[in-house]
């Protein structure tokens, strides 16, 4: 006969299996399904090259379970921001860190505040050696570098500053109507970011908390938001974006972009209040064109968040695309460095013609099959030649011999794609995404080669890992494996 284990061996064997999990995570699976774990309420499995990861409670309960789920992929990911921030910006963690605290903090909601003060906790349960200030630095990734920055350089006059600008991120489309089929709302987007951080940009969340909707969405360890905000909540929103290139602004007052979009994601029932929450506050950090659909009325918007310009269109009949270009006079005038519109041979202008094409040649045929293809196209509007490049929808910056000045990407800068999610009014009914981890057309890129190729970016060897394509995945809200 066997004997039962004891339950103190069966604590040792949890404590040391869920150890084990956390430090063998801290690498893409990109394939099959990963017995999960748990912390409270939360939990987490791995499937298809994402982190799929339900939190759920009070705001300090849910930042716990995130900070225990992910405790190695977050301290993986501040040591590839430290990197990445130094080499970019020419300053260093510690100036973040302060950033963090005496800008950011004071302008965080109470709730996000005990969310972000709960993912420290739970990270430093686990052996993680941050702090609160590392995790609001991490979460203020996408605006402080690439915004506050070069406002600060130019405030204070810096000697030598680099000349940062905006990344461009993202190509993205939004339809309804006649333009789909059988007439619902479809939606996609890939992310486009630097392959060291986006090759961690790889979680699912599902997040169901004690006030607000219940929230799927995509997004990076350790932050609050999506980030490349594609997301779906239960009051019936799909939402995403893309940044607008070039765009200059900061309001030290304001509150941050990580904190709106979270809010507004979680709070709002309509377009109306979605677009309100996103720019109470507004600081200009991380400005995009939001799109935005209610499956509950069919109707899609499109939001151009500058700081002096926000206009909003909207429409029950057609389709919004995106990739990275403004589209509004007075804020190209007003809020940017001087955006070409002109430019067809810049990636901004390209993709926007690609996309323009693809709705004008598949009206009433859009579904989320055909969603995915084009996030994997290769087409080149400018050259008419079919090959990855930063001029496609499916964008591959490693590969590209003139980089994107407008970002300020080096030629063959392994920057590009790294995911695709879509869905349409039928799944986001039963909060359900598909997506794809790594290049949404299904190509891998591999660091040793590159880094052997290119060694102008030798100083990425530390954090640059393989990034390979998973499988389009289906993803739902409350699923357990």
């Amino acid at each position: 006969m066997l004997r039962r284990p004891s339950f103190a061996f069966f604590l040792i064997f949890l404590a040391l299996f869920g150890g084990l999990t956390a430090v063998g995570n801290a690498k893409r699976v990109s394939t099959g399904a990963q017995p999960s774990t748990a912390s409270g309420a939360g939990y987490r499995f791995d499937r298809g090259g994402w982190m799929y990861v339900h939190l759920e409670g009070t705001p300090s309960e849910i930042g716990f379970q995130h900070g225990q789920l992910l405790s190695a992929e977050i301290a993986d990911l501040i040591n590839v921001m430290k990197v990445e921030t130094l080499h970019d910006t020419k300053r260093d963690w510690n100036f973040y860190r302060e950033t963090a605290r005496k800008m950011l903090w004071p302008h965080i909601d109470a709730e996000y505040q005990q969310e972000l003060e709960g993912i420290a906790k739970g990270a430093q349960s686990k052996g993680a050696k941050l702090d609160v200030w590392d995790v609001v630095a991490l979460n203020g990734w996408f605006e402080v570098p690439s915004y506050y920055v070069p406002w600060l350089n130019k405030r204070e006059k810096a000697v030598n500053a680099p000349h940062i600008l905006p990344e461009g991120r993202c190509s993205a489309f939004i339809a309804t109507g006649s333009y789909t089929k059988g007439g619902k709302i479809v939606v996609a987007h890939n992310n486009w970011t630097g392959y060291a951080d986006g090759e961690r940009w790889n979680v699912i969340f599902d997040i169901k908390p004690e006030h607000g909707h219940h929230i799927l969405m995509d997004g990076g360890p350790g932050s609050i938001t999506s980030g490349d905000d594609f997301g779906e909540t239960d009051a019936g929103l799909i939402i995403t974006e893309t940044t607008i290139t070039q765009f200059v602004g900061w309001n030290p007052e304001g509150k941050p972009e990580f904190v709106r979009s979270r809010k507004a994601m979680q709070y709002a029932n309509s377009i109306d209040e979605y677009v309100s929450i996103i720019k109470e506050g507004n600081n200009g950090g991380y400005a995009n064109d939001w799109l935005v659909g209610d499956r509950k009325t069919g109707e899609i918007a499109y939001l151009e968040l500058g700081l002096k310009n926000t206009p909003l269109l909207r429409t029950k009949d057609g389709y919004f695309v995106s990739s990275n270009f403004p589209r509004d006079p007075a804020l190209i005038k007003d809020e940017t460095e001087g955006f070409d519109t002109a430019n067809a041979s810049n990636s901004m202008n390209a993709r926007h013609i690609t996309w323009e094409r693809k709705m004008a040649a598949n009206k009433g045929q859009i579904d989320v099959n055909l969603a995915q293809a084009f996030l994997g196209n290769h087409e080149d509007s400018f050259t008419g030649k079919t090959a990855p490049s930063t001029r496609t929808l499916c964008g591959h910056t490693d590969g590209d011999p003139k980089g994107v000045p407008e970002w300020g990407d080096a030629p063959y800068d392994p920057e590009g794609a790294v995911s695709g999610k879509v869905t349409d009014s039928d799944m986001a009914a039963n909060m359900s995404l598909i997506a794809r981890a790594g290049h949404p057309c299904g190509e891998d890129f591999l660091a040793g080669p590159f880094l052997a190729k290119h060694t102008e970016f030798s100083y990425l060897k530390p954090i640059l890992r393989d990034m390979k394509a998973g499988p389009w995945t289906q993803f739902t809200a409350g699923q357990k494996q």
